[in-house]
């Protein structure tokens, strides 16, 4: 399955915590590995998490700390765990196989429909 299909979107309060998940495919994560995105209204969509092949991690500066990514056992699923939310992550997350925008392989370039993330 190439698609991706996020789901875990929703309203909170800032300082609260929600989980984002991607179904995907283990194996086009094999070959490019898996990210998170964001935009927030009338912003550029940025790169927030990665996960490599080998399980490699990294972060934005703006959510180091408070989020964490992560893959179910089947990979399958990445998750993305928000803790400590503020008003400023606000925005629409998407997943997707590229994991460097505007170098990432053609077949790695898909990504999900996105999951809207509200804080207030």
């Amino acid at each position: 399955q190439v698609q991706l299909v996020e789901s875990g979107g929703g309203s909170v309060l800032a300082g609260e915590s929600l989980k984002l998940s991607c179904s995907a495919s283990r194996d086009m994560f094999e070959i490019c590995g898996m990210a998170w995105y964001r935009q927030g209204a009338g912003q550029a969509r940025q790169l927030i998490s990665t996960m490599s092949n080998d399980g490699t991690t990294w972060y934005r500066d703006a959510v180091k700390g408070r989020f964490t990514i992560s893959q179910a056992k089947d990979k399958n699923t990445l998750n993305l765990q928000m803790d400590t939310l503020k008003p400023d992550d606000a925005a629409e997350y998407s997943c997707s196989y590229c994991t460097r925008p505007g170098v990432c392989q053609s077949q790695c370039h898909y990504w999900g429909q996105g999951t809207q993330v509200t804080v207030s």
